[in-house]
């Protein structure tokens, strides 16, 4: 069954003129800090998905290849829930912070080379592009700065929600990345829990982020490494 939501209206499916109608509201009524922040934000999501693909690609899957998913355009990548309607949440809650994520990037790990290695590798790959980007940030901050205190400032976000986003995703928790690393290495028993948990692996974490598990990994891992970069 077709969803509504793809249904075409134009140029693009009814979803996306949704999408479209909020990042002009975004566009509207954010200062302009917050929707450089926001900005940033996208594209650090953005490079992650992209990184999957292209590593998956290399090592033998097109799938992300195929369905249009190798492009730094936002629009193949974007979540509704974790890219455009949880950033809105937080900037109407007045949070100086934002967050989120994008569609994870379809791989097939039956088309992959080497399926069981190449999928640490496809899985590698956001966590480390979101690092690269934080070490360009923090160069290019590092190198001039005696930059405009705006721009000073949001290289400095640009450090700091590159290595969260590293971090978050390399906790062993199924669907993050880190769980597909971590699958790679545990016995057979090991490997049979993951994916009999992986189905309720987002309940889970909205579980242990309401207990605040995240912010103390995040706050015990991420901050050594962001005051490095700073």
């Amino acid at each position: 069954m077709i969803s509504h939501f793809n249904k075409k209206l134009g140029r693009f499916a009814i979803i996306e003129w949704v999408i479209i109608g909020i990042m002009i509201y975004f566009f509207v009524v954010l200062e302009r800090m917050m929707l450089a922040k926001l900005a940033i934000l996208i594209f650090a999501i953005v490079t992650h998905e992209l990184a999957h693909g292209v590593v998956a690609y290399r090592c033998g899957d097109s799938t992300a290849k195929n369905q249009g998913r190798l492009t730094l355009n936002p629009m193949a990548h974007i979540d509704p829930l974790g890219s455009i309607f949880l950033p809105l949440m937080l900037v109407m809650s007045g949070s100086p912070f934002l967050f989120g994520w994008a569609k994870p990037v379809p791989v097939n790990i039956q088309n992959l080379n080497d399926p069981q290695n190449d999928m640490v590798k496809v899985a590698l790959a956001g966590p480390l592009s979101n690092i690269s980007l934080a070490v360009i940030f923090s160069v290019v901050s590092n190198t001039f700065n005696g930059l405009a205190p705006i721009i000073m400032a949001l290289l400095s976000y640009g450090i700091v929600i590159n290595i969260v986003l590293a971090v978050f995703n390399l906790i062993p928790i199924p669907p993050m990345d880190g769980s597909r690393v971590l699958y790679r290495f545990l016995p057979y028993q090991g490997r049979r829990f993951l994916d009999q948990i992986e189905p309720y692996g987002l309940w889970i974490i909205i579980l242990l982020a309401f207990f605040n598990f995240f912010e103390i990994i995040l706050r015990t891992i991420s901050i050594p490494i962001i005051q490095i970069l700073l």
